[in-house]
This record gives C-alpha cells, structure tokens and sequence, in this order.
C-alpha cells in the first residue's frame, strides 16, 4: 500500500473511524485476492492510480459480490460495467450504498465512508460531446466513468454534422479543457469536427448507431480512425468507458493528480 493510503487509513483510526484490528488488515492487505474464478488486482490503485475496474457481463450475481465485497474491504470505490437491470437489482439488495445507471449499465458502490454521488473531487476539466441522443448509452458509461475518477466533466449533447450550427454555441464551453470524450455513430465526423477548434486531446468513440452500411460501427470507427485533426485519437466501438478513462487519465497526469480516488 502506498504511503498516502496509509496516512488516510491512519487518520481514520486516530478519528475513531476505524478499529485497531480495521487499520492492521486494510495496511497488511495482499496484492492480489484469489477466489473461484476470479484473482482480483488489489495493487492497480498504486500502479496505476485507479482501483480496477469490473467487467460485469457474463459475471454472475456471486461472482460480482464477492469481488465487489473485496474491493470494499480493501478502501477502494466500485465501478462495474455492463451491468444489466437483473443484476443491478439484486447488487441493489446487497449493497445498499451502491448506485445503478440503467441507461449506462454502470453499477457504482463509494469507499466505505464515501458517498457514490459525491466523489472525491480532483483537478482536471473533460469536455463529453455526443453527435446524438442515440448515442447516450455509450455517452452515459463514459460520464459515470469521468464522476468514479473525480474528473469534472462537462456535457455537451445532440451537436452532430447534421446540424453544424449547433457546436459553435457551445464553443466557450471548450476552453482550458484537459481532454475531451467524444461519442458518434453514423459516419462518425463530430471528432473531426471538434479537434479543429481545441488544443487537447480529443478522445473519439465510435458507436453502434446507424443504418446497415454503418456496419454496426465499423463505418464510424474507420472515419474516426481516418481523421484529419491531429489531436485525434480513437477507442473501440461503444467503449465509453475507454474513451473515458483514457481522458481521466490524461486529465489527472496533466494536473499531477493521478492517484487512487479513496477517501482521504
């Protein structure tokens, strides 16, 4: 465990908020868990400055408590993916603390102590643009992703090609901006767009929006990956969460602040 985390666990335990045998097991905590089917990564949070993430499809209910369970012995904050709404329900029931996006398929659960809807805020401004309101889902997943990692975002929604005079209203909006997320489908051109009138990185995400020739994404995935603006950089299709993290990431390394979002 890190030095900051052990200062966090050891004002805990000084404030009364933790007992003496809480302290010993979260600073004495292994690097890895082991059970089932699954070796959880107990250690990224100090590698890589985030707890890790989970994967929910395809887990089952047991599975995802049981590691989301680990996690919360361990400090950290839960942030599930590709949750769906029989799952989140049932995740509901066993984790009181713990908040469901239906429309993003997160399931997130705070730090012990924390609160799910108010984390830790840190320094770093993201920009989410969407090309459409079709596009939300993946749009949601990355701002859920965004609010788990303390970055401020700010959303700008429905400005596709299709009607170019809407993103220039919004341009003060992109100012000192550290990254921005942007979600399109169709042919897949609002990055483009975008990465002409800013001076950070665009992260653009191509989603599965759009008519047969779309090719469920590849149409806008290869448009993305053909741009013209040199800021310009892409994830895989409805990746939300990608495109996001990778926009924290960058957020959070520009403003020296890359480190696990646990309560302090």
């Amino acid at each position: 465990m890190d030095a900051e985390r052990v200062e966090s666990f050891a004002k805990r335990l000084l404030n009364g908020e933790i007992a003496l045998d809480q302290f010993v097991q979260a600073v004495a905590q292994p690097t890895m868990a082991e059970f089932a089917e699954v070796t959880l990564d107990l250690d990224r949070a100090r590698r890589c400055g985030f707890p890790e993430v989970v994967y929910g499809e395809g887990k089952s209910v047991e599975t995802l408590t049981k590691i989301f369970q680990r996690l919360g012995e361990h400090g950290a904050p839960v942030l599930a993916t590709r949750v769906s709404a029989d799952k989140a329900e049932t995740l509901g029931v066993r984790f009181p603390d713990g908040r469901y996006n239906a429309l993003a398929r997160t399931f997130r659960i705070p730090a012990p102590g924390g609160d799910a809807s108010a984390p830790n805020p840190r320094p770093g401004r993201v920009a989410l643009i969407t090309a459409g309101s079709s596009d939300l889902p993946v749009a949601e997943e990355a701002r859920e992703t965004l609010d788990w990692m303390g970055i401020e975002v700010i959303t700008i929604h429905d400005v596709g090609v299709a009607g170019p005079h809407r993103l220039p209203a919004h341009l003060p909006k992109l100012q000192d901006l550290d990254a921005v997320v942007v979600v399109a489908g169709m042919e897949g051109a609002l990055p483009s767009v975008v990465g002409g009138y800013v001076d950070c990185p665009v992260v653009a995400v191509p989603t599965s929006v759009g008519y047969g020739a779309s090719f469920g994404g590849v149409a806008a995935l290869l448009g993305m990956l053909n741009s013209c603006a040199s800021n310009v950089t892409v994830v895989n299709i409805d990746s939300g969460f990608k495109g996001a993290y990778i926009a924290g990431l960058i957020a959070s390394r520009r403003q020296g602040t890359c480190r696990s979002p646990v309560e302090s």
